[in-house]
């Protein structure tokens, strides 16, 4: 059984930073495509950034050059380091395997205050 469970979310302003985590168990970690998703109040979650477990990243354009996707596999553990940080940046985030695993975590939520 997959289980996902995010941390390091909060209240920041505009232009700050953040450092999410996910703790993930139940898959074999170190060759699982991981991804960070997002979903703000009334849209559809979206898929932010996603790392290959040989480490290739790519981002959402909304996201580029700002949010660094990484990953620890002796600790089955992605992170999301997010920077530069906007309003429109506030949301729950997620992490999950790509393809979806069956469930996902609570989720952990970011506030950008402007």
């Amino acid at each position: 059984q997959v289980q996902l469970v995010e941390s390091g979310g909060g209240l920041v302003q505009a232009g700050g930073s953040l450092r999410l985590s996910c703790a993930a168990s139940g898959i074999i970690f170190r060759v699982s495509t991981m991804g960070w998703f997002r979903q703000a109040p009334g849209k559809q979650r979206e898929l932010v950034a996603r790392i290959t477990g040989g480490g290739m990243t790519n981002y959402a354009d909304s996201v580029k050059g700002r949010f660094t996707i990484s990953r620890d596999n002796a600790k089955n553990t992605v992170y999301l380091q997010m920077n530069s940080l906007k309003s429109e940046d506030t949301a729950v985030y997620y992490c999950n395997c790509i393809p979806l695993a069956g469930s996902w975590g609570q989720g952990t939520q970011v506030t950008v205050s402007s």
